[in-house]
């Protein structure tokens, strides 16, 4: 607080800075001369030369497709696979590696909206990366296999591999268009020969390594597509999540891959990954850690194994439920009175085990076991619906006291309860009522000598008495089941196995990799896995004995495709082996992974199993570089693959996870009816929306784009009307990337206005170009005018908020709304000859260019062929030839802070003036002489 007196009267209280820059007022974009005539003005250009030749005058509208088509021409010509080779790299090049990966699409046919959204996204940031100076790797591919291509086969009488190439050409050309520059040299289809050869390979692998096994299991049955699912592919609802279909449960053979094993890693490992936190949670939540203690209730001929995480409640059980696959749930184990009803009624819970079915339905087995800690007690045993198959143990305590679903399956069949063992306090009355929470063992006979503990301490005592009196252990259980991989289907990788008569289950020697499809098949959606009836595929001779044998019939989940494709893309072409392990260990981990969140649980978490166990297994990674290491290899090869590690450990495939949000549509609906309208059956001429058959306004909303709802918009329009590169930008404008992005394209005109306004910009800036070079005028800032100063920290702040949003906070949208005000801003500047201003403009073309690539490459070729590049930097500090060769725009922090700024002067507590212009870091002494000089100082500091 500065305090100033004058013959005690008058008093200036306080100053208050505000962060106000002081900018020289507006001139028109015209305006190309400097007001002291100084400006070097360039030689008459040809129209040719200027980017305005790419703008149709009458109309105003660029000319895109001859824009777009030339810079793909010149793209292909320069093009080669070099910048991202990762051949025998040095440490040097294993530091600049930058691995951006998206999610690969499967070939439906078309792109939609949403796939734009993600490959724009992640074209932009391997631009980007680039032009710092990183060897970036950014492949595509396709997810080929899978049910879409075989009921098409059944719909139209085509052959699933034709119609997915043909899908994959019509795709990649879409791809193309929309500006994506993937390393196509990388180019993989899970469906080819060569590919899934390795997937049967990595099958082969697990089974080595104990992590495969077969086992009869209750399946997820569609009843429609005739195949069995995970238990992820049904939804909330029971249905299938592609047919629709109510599913069914079957019993089958199935191969299963334990992912259990990993579900420790999987989970600890989760905390260091740069991934969003609900995406995290997600996949906390599928692994399901649960810390409890397994009780075993006896009974004649054996136990019933229970697992509970309220082990403080056991003296309140008051019976014991069993799934209805439980082993006990047998004519040979249930008493010959009870058996007919309780194996019909598991028949019936096995019929109707949907979400949503009936939880409070139960039989009573007949059979009573004996409580682990009282063995004079016996407890009912039940056969209940609620019981999750294939789960745990198959059974679980009923304490109807303390659970809620307990005590509704008590109530409704009947069952007596046993009273509250837990309350809130050890002495409060035996009746206290129902408790779900943990609390204090009550001080009754029935807890023993647990009573007065609280429930933290009860458990762990409970489990030590248990423990040592063999009816019980502390473990640690999930919710992760083990992997199903098998699927009754054509389109999919073969499983590599053949069964013998005689030698049982034997693997297909490596040499006989890949187990090809057979082709001409028959294929009519019915009768499970198409492959049993090819009776020249299905027999062969068994390797082992050479008798004969059968194949395996089934084909592995599409997952399995997709848990290892990354790997793949490091070394396509290799016929070897599925991956070198020195280029995956020096690209790996991946450095951003983009993609949808509804792949957040079962995609994500089978890559990074399947990328564990190949770490671990010592097929890439540190391991791997230490075993070269042994081989002579530097050491700092170590150190290099090690810090590629760090925040992705132990085989972790992605380092940092973007998910980006769905795309809606416009959606209109008839007041009337709710039908959803399709676009012919709208006028959209007047002021507002109208049914054309009404003239009622319709509903209208924003929702996920779909066939059925008539709102979809189609990419290769939406490119062929507005432009890949107002597309691109108005796609990464109108939402953060997270956020659902609702479509509209009525905005995306302000995003074509704004790529001509920057070319009118560097037209105009061609025919001022910059006296001397930048380099030369940052030995001179001192001398800076201010609006020099000024250009210069407006382009620092927009190359600040550009890099910080490319590199870490992904909020594209403010990224661009950033250049837009520098575009604004550099509109404005009247001394368009200082090289500020020259340096201002490069910087936003070059920041502009990897979201708006074809644009960018013009206005940059723009500058350089009239020397407005050459003028500006050194000719060897920056390539003229593409922009996307030149660095990205270096930060200078020193920049940042404001020339000047505006002092607002306070006389006992009100404003009453400001100090306009005052240079920054001016101290107290300063700021009092400039108020007391200032023409209204006089009227508020005299005596009155």
């Amino acid at each position: 607080m500065l305090r100033l007196q004058r013959s005690g009267a008058a008093q200036l209280s306080a100053f208050r800075t505000l962060a106000k820059v002081s900018a020289e007022p507006p001139s028109p974009i015209r305006s190309m001369l400097c007001a002291r005539g100084l400006a070097a003005t360039a030689p008459a250009r040809e129209q040719t030369q200027r980017f305005q030749r790419w703008i149709d005058s009458s109309t105003g509208k660029l000319d895109t497709r001859g824009l777009e088509a030339k810079w793909k021409g010149r793209w292909a010509e320069l093009r080669t696979a070099g910048g991202s080779k990762i051949d025998a790299m040095s440490p040097e090049d294993i530091e600049k590696l930058f691995y951006v990966l998206v999610m690969f699409p499967y070939p439906s046919g078309a792109l939609h909206m949403g796939h734009v959204r993600v490959y724009t996204i992640s074209d932009m940031l391997a631009r980007f990366q680039r032009m710092r100076g990183k060897k970036v790797v950014h492949p595509m591919g396709w997810d080929a296999f899978g049910l879409p291509a075989e009921n098409a086969a059944i719909e139209r009488g085509v052959a699933p591999g034709k119609w997915t190439r043909d899908n994959i050409a019509a795709m990649k050309k879409q791809l193309k268009d929309i500006l994506a520059d993937f390393d196509w040299e990388r180019e993989i289809s899970t469906c080819d020969a060569d590919y899934y050869r390795w997937t049967q390979h990595l099958f082969l692998q697990l089974m080595k390594h104990d992590m495969i096994y077969r086992a009869e299991a209750e399946v997820n049955w569609d009843p429609v597509d005739q195949t069995v699912l995970a238990n992820e592919q049904v939804d909330a609802q029971g249905r299938s999540w592609r047919s629709g279909a109510i599913v069914e449960k079957r019993r089958l053979k199935q191969w299963f891959a334990r992912i259990t094993a990993y579900a420790e890693d999987l989970l600890q490992d989760l905390e260091q990954l740069q991934w969003p936190a609900h995406v995290k949670a997600m996949q906390t939540n599928w692994i399901g850690r649960s810390e409890g203690v397994e009780l075993r209730f006896s009974l004649e001929g054996g136990d019933i194994a229970v697992f509970t995480t309220r082990a403080d409640t056991v003296f309140g059980a008051s019976y014991i439920a069993l799934a209805y696959d439980h082993p006990l749930i047998s004519k040979d184990r249930l008493p010959r009175d009870r058996a007919d009803e309780v194996i019909r009624a598991a028949q019936k819970m096995a019929a109707d085990s949907s979400p949503g079915s009936d939880l409070t339905y139960g039989a009573f087995t007949g059979l009573y076991a004996a409580h682990p800690l009282d063995p004079g007690r016996k407890i009912p045993v039940w056969v209940a619906s609620y019981v999750v198959p294939g789960y745990g143990t198959g059974a679980v305590m009923g304490v109807p006291a303390h659970d809620a679903r307990d005590r509704d399956f008590c109530a409704c069949n009947g069952i007596p309860s046993a009273a509250a063992v837990v309350a809130e306090t050890a002495d409060a009355v035996v009746d206290a009522g129902f408790r779900a929470e943990p609390g204090t063992l009550l001080n009754i006979e029935a807890n023993g000598r647990f009573g007065g503990m609280t429930s933290a301490d009860a458990i762990q005592a409970i489990a030590s008495e248990a423990e040592a009196v063999g009816r019980g252990r502390k473990v640690v259980k999930y919710r992760l089941r083990d992997w199903l991989l098998s699927r009754q289907r054509y389109w999919g990788a073969p499983v590599p196995i053949i069964h013998c008569p005689s030698c049982g289950v034997v693997p297909v020697p490596e040499k006989e990799l890949p187990v090809k499809l057979p082709e001409n098949i028959a294929l009519s959606g019915r009768g499970g896995s198409p492959l049993a009836s090819a009776e020249d595929w299905v027999n062969c001779k068994c390797p082992r004995c050479s008798g004969a044998a059968r194949r395996d019939t089934d084909t592995l989940d599409t997952f399995v495709d997709s848990s290892w494709y990354f790997l793949r893309y490091l070394d396509a072409q290799n016929t070897q082996k599925p991956f070198d392990a020195a280029r995956a260990t020096a690209a790996m981990p991946v450095d951003v992974y983009v993609g949808g969140v509804e792949h957040a649980i079962l995609h994500l978490l089978y890559a990074r199993f399947i990328s564990k166990f190949l770490w671990k297994t010592g097929a890439y990674g540190s391991k791997q570089a230490v075993k070269d290491g042994a081989h002579g290899k530097p050491l700092a090869i170590l150190e290099a693959v090690r810090r590629r590690e760090q925040g992705a450990p132990n085989g972790e495939p992605f380092k940092r996870l973007l998910t980006q949000g769905m795309v809606h549509g416009l959606t209109y609906k008839d007041p009337q009816t709710g039908r959803f309208l399709r676009p012919e059956e709208v006028d959209l001429t007047g002021p507002y929306p109208a049914v054309r058959a009404t003239g009622e306004r319709p509903a209208t909303s924003y929702e996920k784009m779909s066939k059925s709802k008539y709102n979809g918009v189609d990419p290769t329009t939406a490119v062929s009307s507005y432009g890949a590169d107002a597309t691109r930008l108005h796609m990464l404008y109108l939402a953060p990337p997270q956020d659902v992005l609702e479509w509209d394209t009525q905005s995306i005109v302000g995003m074509q206005r704004w790529i001509n306004r920057i070319g009118r910009l560097v037209d105009a800036a061609c025919d001022v170009l910059p006296v001397g070079t930048f380099e030369d005028a940052l030995g001179m800032r001192a001398k800076w005018s201010r609006e020099a100063c000024e250009t210069y920290r407006q382009t620092n702040i927009a190359i600040q908020r550009v890099t910080e949003a490319l590199d870490s906070s992904f909020a594209f949208n403010t990224a661009i709304a950033s250049l837009i005000e520098l575009c604004n801003y550099l509109s404005a500047v009247k001394d368009r000859s200082h090289p500020t201003y020259a340096h201002a403009l490069l910087a936003l073309i070059r920041m502009v260019s990897p979201m708006a690539p074809s644009v960018g490459e013009e206005l940059w070729e723009t500058a350089a062929n009239n020397t407005y590049i050459s003028r500006c930097f050194a000719a060897s500090a920056v390539p003229a030839s593409s922009v996307f060769s030149a660095e990205w725009p270096a930060l200078d922090k020193s920049a940042l802070k404001p020339a000047t700024t505006t002092v607002v002067v306070q006389i006992n507590g009100k404003v009453r003036f400001k100090l306009e212009d005052m240079a920054v870091g001016l101290d107290q002494v300063a700021l009092t002489e400039a108020a007391k000089s200032h023409p209204n100082a006089a009227k508020w500091l005299a005596d009155p």
